[in-house]
């Protein structure tokens, strides 16, 4: 009961923490990666930019998000995370995230192991609210759509 009340209050300074100060909440230039998502059931849209060096390697991330406060706060989360991270990287913490947000049993391999990615477990309190997974997986979504194109094209 501890631990379920623990996670409740982490979820919930977070979230608020993450939608009254979104972080990240620009387009960066340049920018080398876009796409938007819409969930037109509720209202959520969130466009996600990438720049994306070289090497491979995610170099700034920005979001412009309309929508609820779990929306904004995981676009936040999200772009925090993915700095320096890979494609490959990147992909698996979506994987991680969709895992987190969904399973009943506790999920989300890879978040544990990087002291940087502590704060998106926070997104596992959604459970609670499974009519609000949406909410948290639609930047996510929007990521994946962001890293398979280049340039401005739209996931609409």
């Amino acid at each position: 009961m501890m631990q379920d009340q623990s996670l409740h209050d982490l979820y919930q300074t977070v979230i608020l923490d993450h939608a009254r100060a979104p972080r990240n909440q620009q387009r960066p230039e340049p920018c080398t990666h876009e796409a938007v998502g819409d969930n037109p059931l509720c209202g959520d849209r969130v466009t996600i930019f990438l720049r994306i060096g070289e090497g491979g390697r995610i170099e700034d991330a920005g979001f412009l998000a309309q929508g609820c406060a779990i929306a904004v706060a995981s676009a936040s989360l999200m772009t925090q995370a993915l700095r320096g991270r890979t494609e490959a990287e990147a992909r698996q913490l979506e994987t991680a995230i969709e895992a987190l947000c969904t399973s009943e049993e506790d999920a989300g391999a890879g978040i544990d192991d990087d002291e940087s990615l502590t704060s998106l477990r926070a997104l596992s309190g959604v459970r609670a609210f499974p009519m609000r997974v949406k909410c948290v997986t639609l930047p996510w979504q929007t990521l994946l759509a962001a890293l398979d194109r280049s340039g401005g094209t739209s996931t609409e």
